[in-house]
């Protein structure tokens, strides 16, 4: 006849015990690929890099041309302060380094006030837009 099955704690413990010394010492406590110190340097550096890219912007966006065309726009400028906080970090760094090539290229006289104009509209519908959309 058949018997029914019963697992019986001191059984699965020695059990569990047994493989346990069998598995070799080195792969219980094998170092990890990446340490701990490292990655905390890496997401430190991330987000200096994100508050430096938001600073960037905020910096761009609240200059005098900016917020005289954010007005002529209608476009409230503390929504775009808003939606520029919550970019992805790829986005935030693209419209960073847009808004530090206008700022260098007007500078230089390489751009019309109308172009600046242009960059700065665009800038905060795109930082809107991806905002709206993170949002939905």
């Amino acid at each position: 006849m058949l018997r029914s099955f019963r697992i019986r704690p001191h059984i699965l413990g020695a059990t569990l015990l047994a493989g346990m010394l069998v598995v070799p010492a080195n792969l219980l406590a094998a170092d990890h690929v990446v340490s701990t110190a490292d990655l905390n340097q890496a997401a430190l550096s991330a987000m200096s890099t994100r508050e430096q890219n938001i600073a960037k912007l905020h910096n761009f966006l609240s200059s005098d041309e900016a917020r005289a065309e954010l007005a002529k726009m209608k476009i409230d400028p503390a929504k775009v302060n808003t939606a520029v906080a919550q970019l992805s970090d790829s986005e935030l760094a693209r419209l960073a380094a847009r808004s530090d090539q206008a700022q260098r290229d007007f500078a230089a006289g390489d751009l019309t006030r109308k172009q600046t104009t242009l960059v700065i509209v665009a800038a905060a519908v795109v930082a809107i837009v991806i905002a709206i959309a993170i949002a939905t």
